[in-house]
């Protein structure tokens, strides 16, 4: 009978919603106790209201505590048809949960998701091979969670072994605001625009430029000259060279770092500057250093090298051995002879 049940529902496409197995048990369910009561001799306490439900809960899933069963033979009869109806049950709940998550599954695979989260990171646009050192590089940082929105050429999703927590596939056409809003560009902290080439870039920019609120934009260019036209778009808006991903995973984390970067490398801004420690001033300590180019030069320690190790950010504490060259940020370059003396101890 439930069995029979079940192909009828499913024949009548019943089957395809949650009522199926909520049908199934109430139908055994009001069936079988009229037939218990009419199967076992009066006083037993299997029929009573108090305690038929919860024979009927117990033995619906193959439990069976042996609290309360039927006495008689046409009692077992009965209690081996509410078996079967809780098998029925529980194999339609399955059967609609296992559809649920593979259905789940297949949207995500196929980026046909909506991103409900906020404050992550999106990258518009997917390269094999190139993508994926981003992804690792930005997650081994300790990001959070990751967008990665590609053109509908990308059939499924390319990173799948990163987890749903970690990375979200969504796939459509980037300079569609919609397939941008369910990418959840206007709720990220960072968008990095990283199309085919510098053509699609602008067009993505643009889009992604009024979609998103607030967001850290970040456009991938092979030509840096063309990133004037993108100063029409957003001030903000910045620039990096395609070929430098890691150059691009330090923007997309710290805002701002590629421009500290540019002006390093240019000509008339902060310069840096190497010197070598006097031999005759013997090991001094880099905390020494750091405090004495700061306050007597205007000057950042970067790095020292010490024989042929180099210490970037050297500790406070550690040891600077005679004839180390330190590496530092400044507006004039040093000699040794200046460096020798404001590091020398008073006499």
């Amino acid at each position: 009978m439930p069995i029979f049940l079940a192909r009828l529902l499913a024949r009548i496409a019943a089957l395809g919603t949650w009522w199926t197995p909520v049908i199934v048990f109430t139908l055994v369910f009001a069936t079988s106790w009229p037939l218990m009561a009419l199967a076992e001799p009066d006083g037993s306490a299997v029929v009573q209201p108090a305690n038929y439900w919860w024979y009927f809960v117990v033995t619906a899933a193959t439990v069976g505590y042996g609290d309360l069963y039927p006495e008689s033979a046409a009692g077992h009869a009965v209690g081996a048809y509410v078996i079967v109806g809780g098998i029925a049950t529980l194999t339609t709940v399955f059967t609609r949960l296992a559809g649920a998550m593979e259905r789940a599954r297949g949207r995500r695979m196929r980026g046909a998701v909506t991103v409900d989260s906020s404050g992550h990171i999106v990258l518009l646009g997917y390269t094999p091979g190139r993508t994926e050192q981003m992804v690792e590089e930005l997650l081994a940082d300790g990001t959070s969670r990751i967008v990665l929105c590609a053109w509908d050429d990308v059939a499924t999703h390319p990173m799948p072994a990163y987890g749903e927590q970690a990375l979200v596939f969504v796939r459509g056409d980037l300079t569609d605001e919609a397939v941008q809003r369910r990418a959840g560009v206007h709720r990220a902290s960072s968008v990095l625009v990283d199309a085919r080439d510098d053509n699609e870039a602008l067009a993505v920019a643009l889009t992604a430029d009024h979609v998103a609120r607030g967001a850290h934009l970040v456009v991938a260019l092979r030509d840096l000259g063309r990133a004037r036209h993108l100063r029409y778009v957003r001030d903000s808006l910045r620039c990096v060279q395609w070929h430098g991903t890691h150059l691009i995973t330090e923007e997309l984390k710290d805002p701002g770092l590629t421009e500290v970067y540019t002006e390093l490398m240019t000509h008339g801004g902060a310069e840096t500057y190497s010197v070598r420690l006097p031999d005759a001033l013997g090991p001094v300590e880099a905390g020494h250093c750091h405090a004495t180019l700061g306050r007597r030069f205007g000057a950042t320690l970067l790095a020292a090298r010490s024989g042929d190790a180099l210490l970037v950010n050297p500790a406070w504490e550690s040891e600077l051995p005679a004839g180390a060259v330190l590496y530092y940020v400044g507006d004039r370059r040093l000699t040794p002879d200046e460096i020798g003396h404001a590091l020398r101890p008073a006499p």
